[in-house]
C-alpha cells in the first residue's frame, strides 16, 4: 500500500512539473492527443514501451538525430519518432530522448497517441503511420508565450531588425528545406540594428518532402509576425518543423551538420594488388549483371504501379501524393469488421440519413464508438467522391474537423468510419422547436466560432486550398462539449496555393447555401464556402431554416427577411425568440448578423475571406464595413433541403430550378422602400 501511495505521489509531481513547465517556463510542450485508450498491461502498452526502448538502440550509430521505431502488428502496432536539435551532440540527444520518451509516457499512461517537444528534442508516438505524415495542427505553435519573459521588449530599431530577420529566415528557409532525408536543419548568424546579432535555427523532420518543410517553415514564419512582430527572440514549435531567433547566441555552431556519408569498405574487403583471378572477374561480372537485370526489373514493376495510380488520381483530378495514398490505404478495414460494429447495420443503430446514404452508431471491439456511413449503391456519389473524401480527411486534422477513422471498399459496399460524435448534427437541434431553446447564445457563438475555425484550416492552413462545397447545419456535428466540427467531404475540391478559383460543369450542393455565382456560371472558390458560412450563421441566429420566413402570402427566403430587417434597423426581430429573454448578448447576436450579410453579397470581391471572418467574431472592437444587397433567391415550389446535384447546362437558369433577381430588379424593389441612410443604420441596435 505504502509503495501504491509512493508511486501516485510521484506521478502527480511528473504531472504538475511536466503543466509547470508547459505554462510558466515554456520549455517543452506535451500532448495526449485525440481520446483513443488502451488497456494497462495490453500488448499495445507492451508495445509502446518496446518501441520506446529501442528507438535509440535500434540505430547506435546514428550521428544524425532522427530516429523511428515500429513494433507490433496492427491494431497494437505502435509507431515512434524521435527528432534532436541538429547542433546537439549525439550522447546529448540520446539522453535528451530517453528522458523526455519516459515523461512523455508518464504523462500520457494510457493513450494511444502522445507528442512531447523540448527545446532539443522532440518524441512522438501513435498507432497510426507517422512517417511523411503532415503534422502542422492547430495549438501547436508556442503562440503569445512564444518568446522568453526577458525577451519580450522589442528590438532596438523594429524596422531594421526586422528586415534582417526576414533576410535570415528566407536563407535559413532554403537551406533547411532542401535538406537530405536523414538531416533538415539550419542556423546561422546576422548582423542586427546598432551592432547586434540576430541568431536564428530552422528544422524540419526529414520524413517530410523539401516542399512540405518549405511550407511548415513558412507558416512558423508567419506564426512568429503574427504573435512576436520586432520582439527580441522567439520560438515556434510545431510537430514537422520549428524554428527560434534571439538577440544572443543559443545553438552551438561549431557541431558538423554534414551528414554520415557511406561506411569505408574495410581493408579484407579491397580487391588486392597485382593480377586478379579470372574466374573471379567472371562471376563478379555475372552477378552484377544478373544484379542490375533484376533491380531494373523491381524498378520497372515500381514504375508501372505508381504511374498507373497516378493516371487514376489524375482522371480523378485529385491532386495528390503517393505517400499520401499509402497513408490512406493504411485505414482500410474489413467490411466484416465495420459490419459486426454496427450489429449488421441494425436499425437500432441508426443514426440518420444523408444525402448519399445511412449513418449508423457502432462499437469496435476495442470498445471504441464509431459512426458509420453507408453510401447508397444508387446514390449519386460515386467511386470519384467516394476517394475524394477517404483522401482529403485521411490527412485533415483539426479539432473542429471529423476525424476519419477507416473506410472499406467492397464490392458494391462503400464504408466510411468516423469518430462518433454525441450530439448529431446542428440542424437537429437548431431547427427542432424543443432542441432549440436548449441552445443559449454562448454556445450557438461557440458553434459559429468553431465552424469558421474550421473552414479557415481548409482554406488557408492546410497544405493545399480545400472548398468544402456543401456547407450547411446538416454537415456541422457537435460532441459531447458542443464543439462544431465540419463533416462531409464529399464534395470538397482541392485548390494548390497558386489557385484562387475553379469551373465546373457539375454543379453540387444543397439549395439556398449555394452561391449565386456557382449556381448560374459554376465558378466556385473559397469566397462560395464563405457564402454557405453566411446564410449558415443567420441559421444559427434566427433559429430557422432559410426558407421558412413568411411574409404574407409569399413565402421570403431568409437573406431576403435579414436584408430588409437590418436596413430598417429591426434586426432584432430576426432573433430567435428563445434567445431574447434574459440574454446580455444582444449585441453579439447583431454583430453576427451583420457578419453573416457580409458573408452573403452578391459581389465575391466583397465577401470576406475566413481568416477576416475569424477576426471580426474575435474582436468585437473590429469595425464592420456597411453591406450592401445580398444575392437574393425567390423560390417558388423548390424545396431549399434539397440536393442539388446535376450536370450545368443553360438550363439551369430555368426559372423552376433557381432564380437569382438582376441588379434593375432590386433596385426597383429598393426604390419602393426607404433608402439606407446613415440615420436609418443608427437605428439599429448594434450601432447605437
Amino acid at each position: 500500500m505504502l509503495i501504491e501511495t509512493s508511486k501516485s505521489i510521484s506521478f502527480l509531481i511528473v504531472i504538475i512539473t511536466i503543466f509547470f513547465a508547459v505554462s510558466v517556463s515554456g520549455e517543452f510542450r506535451a500532448d495526449c492527443g485525440a481520446d483513443f485508450n488502451f488497456t494497462r498491461n495490453s500488448a499495445y502498452e507492451i508495445n509502446r514501451d518496446e518501441a520506446f526502448s529501442s528507438v535509440i538502440t535500434s540505430d547506435p550509430n546514428n550521428t544524425y538525430g532522427f530516429y523511428n521505431r515500429s513494433v507490433g502488428e496492427a491494431p497494437d502496432q505502435v509507431n515512434v519518432i524521435a527528432l534532436c536539435r541538429g547542433d546537439i551532440e549525439r550522447e546529448d540527444c540520446q539522453r535528451c530522448i530517453n528522458d523526455y520518451g519516459a515523461r512523455l509516457r508518464e504523462f500520457c499512461p494510457n493513450k494511444k497517441q502522445g507528442n512531447i517537444i523540448y527545446d532539443t528534442c522532440m518524441i512522438r508516438y501513435s498507432d497510426q503511420i507517422l512517417l511523411g505524415s503532415s503534422n502542422i495542427i492547430d495549438g501547436w505553435d508556442s503562440g503569445e508565450s512564444a518568446w522568453n519573459p526577458e525577451d519580450s521588449e522589442n528590438a532596438t530599431d523594429v524596422d531594421q531588425f526586422t528586415q534582417a530577420l526576414d533576410r535570415l529566415w528566407v536563407q535559413l528557409r532554403d537551406e533547411a528545406s532542401s535538406g537530405g532525408s536523414l538531416r533538415k536543419y539550419a542556423s546561422n548568424v546576422t548582423d542586427g540594428p546598432r551592432s547586434t546579432k540576430i541568431y536564428g535555427l530552422m528544422q524540419c523532420t526529414p520524413d517530410i518532402s523539401a516542399t512540405r518543410c518549405y511550407n511548415c517553415l513558412t507558416n512558423a514564419i508567419n506564426r512568429t509576425r503574427s504573435c512576436c512582430d520586432g520582439k527580441r527572440g522567439a520560438r515556434v514549435l510545431y510537430l514537422s518543423c520549428n524554428i527560434r531567433y534571439q538577440d544572443y547566441p543559443f545553438f552551438n555552431a561549431t557541431v558538423s551538420l554534414a551528414p554520415p556519408s557511406s561506411s569505408p569498405l574495410p581493408p579484407s574487403a579491397l580487391p588486392p594488388s597485382g593480377k586478379r583471378n579470372n574466374t573471379t572477374i567472371i562471376v563478379v561480372a555475372v552477378v552484377g549483371t544478373v544484379g542490375l537485370l533484376i533491380l531494373a526489373f523491381v524498378f520497372f514493376c515500381v514504375f508501372i504501379r505508381r504511374k498507373r495510380k497516378l493516371e487514376e488520381l489524375q482522371s480523378e483530378n485529385l491532386d495528390m501524393d503517393l505517400d499520401e495514398i499509402i497513408t490512406a490505404e493504411s485505414l482500410q478495414r474489413s467490411f466484416g469488421d465495420i459490419r459486426a460494429a454496427t450489429d449488421d447495420f441494425s436499425e437500432n443503430n441508426k443514426l440518420g440519413q444523408g444525402g448519399f446514404g445511412l449513418v449508423y452508431k457502432g462499437k469496435l471491439r476495442n470498445g471504441q464508438e464509431i459512426a458509420v456511413k453507408r453510401l447508397s449503391k444508387n446514390s449519386g456519389q460515386g467511386e470519384l467522391e467516394f476517394k475524394n473524401e477517404v483522401l482529403l480527411l485521411a490527412r485533415l486534422q483539426h479539432r473542429n474537423l471529423v476525424r476519419l477513422l477507416g473506410f472499406s471498399l467492397e464490392g458494391s459496399e462503400r464504408l466510411l468510419m468516423y469518430e462518433f460524435v454525441q450530439n448529431a448534427s446542428l440542424d437537429q437541434f437548431i431547427f427542432d422547436p424543443v432542441k432549440r431553446a436548449t441552445l443559449d447564445w454562448e454556445t450557438r457563438y461557440k458553434i459559429i466560432q468553431g465552424v469558421a475555425r474550421g473552414l479557415l484550416y481548409l482554406h488557408e492552413d492546410s497544405r493545399l486550398k480545400i472548398i468544402h462545397r456543401d456547407m450547411k447545419a446538416s454537415n456541422v456535428l457537435l460532441d459531447a462539449d458542443m464543439n462544431a466540427k465540419i463533416a462531409d467531404f464529399g464534395m470538397a475540391r482541392l485548390f494548390t496555393s497558386e489557385e484562387t478559383q475553379g469551373n465546373t460543369s457539375r454543379i453540387v450542393g444543397t439549395y439556398g447555401y449555394m452561391a449565386p455565382e456557382y449556381v448560374m456560371h459554376g465558378q466556385f472558390s473559397v469566397k462560395s464556402d464563405v457564402f454557405s458560412f453566411g446564410v449558415l450563421v443567420l441559421e444559427i441566429v434566427a433559429g430557422r431554416k432559410n426558407h421558412s420566413f413568411q411574409n404574407e402570402s409569399m413565402m421570403e427566403d431568409l437573406l431576403s427577411h435579414a436584408w430588409k430587417s437590418w436596413r430598417n434597423g429591426t434586426s432584432t426581430s430576426l432573433i430567435d425568440p428563445t434567445l431574447n429573454d434574459g440574454s446580455n448578448s444582444l449585441r453579439d447576436m447583431i454583430r453576427c448578423i451583420h457578419i453573416g450579410l457580409l458573408c452573403v453579397q452578391e459581389d465575391v470581391t466583397a465577401r470576406p475571406t475566413m481568416a477576416s471572418v475569424v477576426l471580426m467574431l474575435s474582436s468585437v472592437s473590429l469595425t464592420l464595413t456597411v453591406p450592401s444587397e445580398p444575392a437574393f433567391f425567390m423560390r417558388t415550389f423548390i424545396n431549399s433541403d434539397k440536393h442539388f446535384y446535376e450536370e450545368y447546362t443553360s438550363s439551369t437558369n430555368d426559372s423552376r430550378s433557381l432564380t437569382t433577381k438582376s441588379r434593375s430588379s432590386q433596385r426597383s424593389i429598393a426604390s419602393s422602400e426607404r433608402s439606407i441612410t446613415d440615420d436609418v443604420s443608427k437605428k439599429d441596435v448594434y450601432h447605437r
